[in-house]
C-alpha cells in the first residue's frame, strides 16, 4: 500500500473511514456484501482517475461494515468518493474524515 502524505502537514496521513450499518448482525447477507464490493470498485476507478488517493479494502462483522480510504487531502477524497458512499442505502451510515490528529464526522 501508497502511504500518502499531506502537503505542510508533516508526515500525517489523510483518511476516509466510512461505517454503514448492515441488516443483520455479524457479517451481513451476501447481497449486502456484494452491493459493498461493487461500490468500492467504482471508488477505486474515481480516486485513481482523480489522483486523490487509494481505497484501501473493507472489514465486515458486528453488523457494519467498514471501508477504508487514504490520502494526500481528505476532504479532496471524500469529494470523489461521496457519490457512491450516498448511493449505498445502508444506514445509520456515517463517515470520519481524519486529518492527522483532527477527525469529523459526517452522517450520510
Amino acid at each position: 500500500m501508497q502511504t500518502f502524505i499531506a502537503s505542510g502537514s508533516g508526515d500525517e496521513e489523510h483518511a476516509v473511514i466510512a461505517h454503514f450499518r448492515l441488516a443483520s448482525d455479524g457479517f451481513g447477507d451476501v447481497d449486502q456484501r456484494k452491493r459493498i464490493y461493487e461500490a468500492e470498485q467504482v471508488m477505486e476507478a474515481a480516486t485513481e482517475k482523480a489522483g486523490v488517493g487509494e481505497v484501501d479494502g473493507n472489514e465486515f462483522g458486528g453488523g457494519e461494515a467498514v471501508v477504508y480510504a487514504y490520502g494526500p487531502d481528505a476532504d479532496a477524497l471524500f469529494k470523489v468518493l461521496e457519490p457512491t458512499l450516498r448511493s449505498l442505502p445502508f444506514r445509520p451510515a456515517h463517515v470520519l474524515l481524519r486529518r492527522g490528529d483532527n477527525e469529523t464526522r459526517v452522517d450520510l
